[in-house]
């Protein structure tokens, strides 16, 4: 009883300067399980920050004045003007670097599948329009047959979350690695932030011994990185470049030598692959040029007269929207990892379930909370020589975000683009494809389009739903 008193007063002692003693509400109630689980959240948080965070004594963005300044970034567009070399230079480049192992690929895997009607993480969710091949195997076939062409495997770090990481790992263990090398890919978990209430900056509770905690957003690679010791193991295994993307874009042409090409040949220290805007209000983060910088204006901080404007042409000024797929130095990454200051928190108003009082459950229906989180665009203004590159989006873009029946992003849609992509790529190489067959082509079997005029013979007719497995 002794031990648990000073351990209470040691942990009131903290958090009292903070006036966030009423976390320790329940103290009594808990077992010494729950008291330790407890203690060490309360004591993995940086108080000091939070409480800066909370104040607002962080700087905020005047976006309007940023939006007024930018520019378009500097940028190689998809037809391959814009830079003094060739798409087949940057080609021939990347596949250098792919060849002498100096590529990783980091993917992003925290998020659920709620959204979607799923209850698992999303990287598992099935998304192949014919095999029914789920996300994580999309990507691992890709870095098998990467691997396979350029005589060098290519590590895998993926990043899940809190609520991700034990499915996760049950399913690569339970799939054998997806084919991967076991030694080549680790797994590791991002960080989390505390929410607060919206109108008292208090530290939430979501149970007696819990603290709300969410994920510190997709900025928390870093610190992730180099917290699971991935960061140094990319160093050991002279990885140089990171090609980074996130789980529920099944088009992320993950390790794209043309990509990393463009990356090498610009001497950027990160590298984002873009899309051009369909519309200026767009639900895309807009890549811009503010003070010599590169840097992204979320289109809910973008005005609305800056999202409109266009140049002589006719074309949107601000017309780069970012797809969350980057090429990042090592060097670099390690260098930012040792000051926190280049990725600065942002704040979301959600809804986030908490006890109340009386210990009893609350779902508020109206957002009631703060969130804290850090995106990993935010490296861009600290990056030298930050560069763009653009895709196409039917090539490179076809997220899944929501449940059937929104108008974009859907399972449903990206399918869809898939099953479209390797059509192209199946009459190119000559084959007839009878209209509203389904067509998928696994990377194993095809790795480019210019692969199939190998692979398939002259007038193939295909006249119902086809998978190409390796």
């Amino acid at each position: 009883m002794g031990n648990a008193t000073t351990e209470y007063a040691s942990l009131e002692s903290r958090l009292a300067p903070y006036g966030q003693q009423q976390a320790l509400r329940f103290w009594d109630e808990l077992n010494p399980e729950q008291r330790n689980h407890l203690r060490d959240q309360i004591e993995s948080i940086d108080l000091d920050q939070l409480e800066s965070l909370i104040s607002g004594q962080d700087e905020e963005q005047d976006f309007e004045s940023l939006a007024a300044s930018a520019s378009p970034p500097p940028a190689v567009r998809a037809d391959g003007s814009g830079t003094s070399w060739t798409i087949e230079d940057a080609r021939e480049r990347g596949e250098q670097a792919l060849r002498d192992g100096e590529v990783a690929a980091v993917i992003v895997a925290g998020g659920q599948g709620t959204r979607l009607g799923f209850d698992q993480p999303k990287g598992m969710f099935p998304i192949g329009p014919v095999s029914g091949r789920t996300l994580f195997h999309f990507f691992a076939d890709l870095l098998i047959a990467t691997g396979e062409r350029y005589g060098a495997e290519v590590p895998l770090y993926v990043m899940t979350s809190d609520a991700t990481d034990t499915q996760t790992r049950e399913f690569f263990a339970e799939n054998q690695n997806l084919g991967l090398s076991a030694e080549k890919i680790r797994i590791f978990r991002q960080g989390t932030m505390p929410a607060v209430d919206s109108q008292t900056g208090k530290l939430l509770l979501s149970e007696k011994d819990s603290l709300a905690l969410s994920p510190d957003g997709h900025g928390g690679t870093v610190a992730a990185l180099v917290k699971s010791g991935s960061l140094d193991d990319a160093k050991r295994c002279g990885v140089k470049y990171l090609a980074y993307i996130q789980v529920d874009n099944p088009l992320a042409d993950l390790c794209d030598p043309v990509l990393i090409g463009h990356h090498v040949l610009s001497e950027s220290e990160m590298t984002t692959q873009v899309v051009r805007k369909r519309y200026p209000m767009e639900k895309v983060g807009n890549v811009v040029l503010v003070d010599a910088k590169v840097r992204i204006i979320e289109y809910s901080d973008l005005p609305q007269p800056a999202a409109e404007a266009t140049t002589a042409d006719g074309e949107l000024k601000l017309w780069a929207g970012n797809i969350a797929v980057h090429v990042i130095d090592v060097a670099f990454l390690d260098r930012m990892s040792q000051t926190p200051e280049s990725l600065p928190f942002h704040r979301a108003h959600k809804k986030v379930p908490y006890i109340d009082e009386s210990g009893a459950g609350v779902e508020p229906k109206q957002p009631n909370a703060t969130k804290f989180e850090r995106f990993i665009f935010d490296l861009l203004p600290s990056a030298r020589n930050a560069f763009v590159v653009e895709a196409r989006a039917s090539e490179s873009f076809a997220p899944v975000k929501n449940a059937e029946g929104a108008e974009t992003d859907t399972a449903s849609l990206a399918r869809a683009a898939i099953s479209d992509l390797h059509r192209r790529w199946l009459e190119r190489a000559g084959a007839v494809v009878d209209e509203g067959v389904q067509v998928e082509i696994n990377p194993r079997f095809s790795l480019s389009p210019a692969d199939l005029d190998r692979k398939i013979f002259a007038n193939l007719q295909i006249e119902s739903d086809r998978y190409f497995d390796r």
